[in-house]
């Protein structure tokens, strides 16, 4: 059997998979000079992620404040009604409504009509990373 053939070597790179998989497609583009054509997906219009006050993906936004009250509750374990929550999949920026403590502030998302309350820590200036989130989390030791 001759291995010179590069047919071989691609069908044992796409079948381990992994990254070389992508290499060994943009090398087969030069030898055969075909182009893959990759679909994209829909284009998404994303908020700037340095806007200030904003709400961070992975934040809690919840209908009403009794429904962040249950949220809570269901955190400490305790049994009860689902809250009517949802979580942020992007920085999403917004206005502060009012403020009931450092744990339950009521927000207005910027340009919806969407209002809602959330426990994210919003201080009342930008952090001085500019609104970057900035990871406090220690190194492992080496």
């Amino acid at each position: 059997m001759r291995w010179t053939a590069p047919w071989y070597f691609v069908v044992a790179v796409l079948l381990t998979g992994g990254p070389a998989a992508a290499q060994v497609l943009w090398d087969m583009d030069n030898i055969t000079g075909k182009k893959h054509v990759f679909q994209d997906g829909p284009t998404v219009a994303l908020s700037r992620p340095d806007a200030w006050p904003r709400l961070d993906r992975g934040t809690v936004l919840c209908r009403t404040e009794g429904d962040l009250l249950r949220l809570a509750a269901s955190r400490r374990g305790e049994p009860g009604p689902r809250p009517d929550c949802q979580v942020i999949r992007e920085p999403t920026p917004i206005q502060i409504t009012h403020r009931a403590g450092p744990g339950r502030t009521q927000v207005a998302v910027t340009g919806q009509t969407l209002e809602g309350w959330t426990d994210a820590w919003l201080p009342e200036k930008a952090p001085p990373s500019g609104g970057r989130i900035v990871s406090i989390r220690p190194e492992a030791p080496r």
